[in-house]
């Protein structure tokens, strides 16, 4: 029975030995070069960057315009491009992902992959965009590949950088600059996303899935246009579905709030005035208060005092309505009545932090000093 076993093993063996002959233990990239990857959300839209890190190794001055990085297209002598842009890297292609559209110096690129490649020169760089991105380097580039190309100034630094990096830097909400940095120039490149439109379509993609069988994604969703006042319309939709849907709509302070914002963006008040006045009597002490406090960052002081008056006199004896009613008559100007009211938070406070808050803010109010 062993030298049955045996034997089979031996044969195992023998079958694997032209595998095993061809197997390599894994090593760094060839030439000292390191692999990198770097990535950036601008809003949901991720974009990265993977590519090889080539070092200066001495060679300061010696980079730029040489056959490290030569300037102009050349002929390398092998593969099949007959003019060659810098691989704007090593070894394999730098590969550079954009997860929705873009625009890149202000010209439009559609998402997906793409090999980066550079046209160097000694003040300007025109970067490229090659729908090749699984090449070798820049052995096989092809001009008829190019997606886009743009050209930048070359910007110098004021010490150098070893080993080639690529950064995102002077990020804005919408938009980025891509910064190529090595030895002591940087080559940089601005895209931006349009966040907002990429957000819209993202909540519409997810809510026709398991998200869209629930009110509070769409919601979340009629909020998200609320907060930046876009789409408007559609955040009517999107709260119109939450309110009233077949399975999903619940009337609530939530949905029914929401709606009731939407239709004041709208500039549609009285329909507004109306919602609302379904809507309050079905939120919460915490719910209202934070209604009221919104409205007076809207600086709407008689809607918010009468909402944390109504919030008051159904819960007289709550901590958060008569620290709520105090801000209202503050941001009247009256600080007597809101004084009275601070001290009532002050002795129902639930805390230490809460009572604490009220007490410096009671002091305020003994000062003549607006507390909102």
């Amino acid at each position: 029975m062993n030298k049955k076993v045996t034997s089979i093993t031996f044969l195992m063996f023998l079958i694997l030995l032209p595998i095993l002959s061809n197997a390599q233990l894994t090593t760094a990239p060839d030439g000292g070069n390191k692999k990198a990857s770097v990535s950036e959300q601008i809003g949901i839209s991720k974009i990265s960057i993977e590519y090889s890190r080539p070092g200066v190794k001495g060679r300061e001055g010696k980079i730029w315009g040489t056959q490290v990085a030569h300037y102009g297209l050349v002929n390398l002598g092998f593969g099949s491009a007959e003019a060659s842009p810098w691989r704007a890297g090593a070894n394999e292609n730098t590969v550079i992902t954009f997860g929705s559209n873009v625009l890149v110096e202000g010209k439009t690129l559609a998402s997906g992959s793409y090999g980066l490649h550079m046209i160097l020169g000694e003040t300007e760089t025109t970067v490229v965009f090659s729908k090749n991105y699984t090449a070798w380097g820049s052995f096989f580039y092809l001009p008829s590949d190019d997606a886009l190309r743009v050209t930048v100034k070359n910007e110098t630094l004021t010490e150098s950088v070893e080993w080639l990096t690529y950064s995102f830097i002077r990020q804005t909400a919408n938009s980025a600059v891509i910064a190529l940095d090595w030895e002591k120039r940087r080559i940089p490149f601005k895209v931006e996303v349009d966040v907002n439109a990429v957000q819209i379509a993202s909540f519409k993609k997810e809510l026709q899935g398991p998200l869209g069988f629930d009110y509070r994604g769409f919601v979340q969703a009629a909020q998200y246009c609320l907060q930046n006042n876009y789409e408007l319309e559609q955040a009517l939709e999107w709260a119109d579905i939450a309110v009233s849907a077949v399975y999903i709509g619940d009337k609530n302070f939530t949905t029914l709030s929401t709606k009731a914002q939407v239709l004041a963006k709208l500039g549609r008040m009285d329909e507004s005035t109306m919602v609302m006045k379904e809507a309050l009597p079905l939120g919460t002490i915490t719910e209202i208060h934070q209604y009221g406090r919104q409205l007076l960052m809207q600086k709407k002081v008689k809607q918010a005092f009468d909402v944390f008056e109504m919030n008051y006199k159904n819960n007289p004896k709550a901590f958060m309505t008569n620290f709520g009613l105090a801000r209202a008559y503050s941001a009247k100007g009256d600080f007597k009545k809101a004084e009275k009211y601070m001290k009532n938070a002050v002795k129902l406070a639930p805390d230490k932090l809460s009572k604490a808050q009220s007490e410096a803010m009671l002091q305020l109010l003994k000062d003549s000093k607006d507390i909102n």
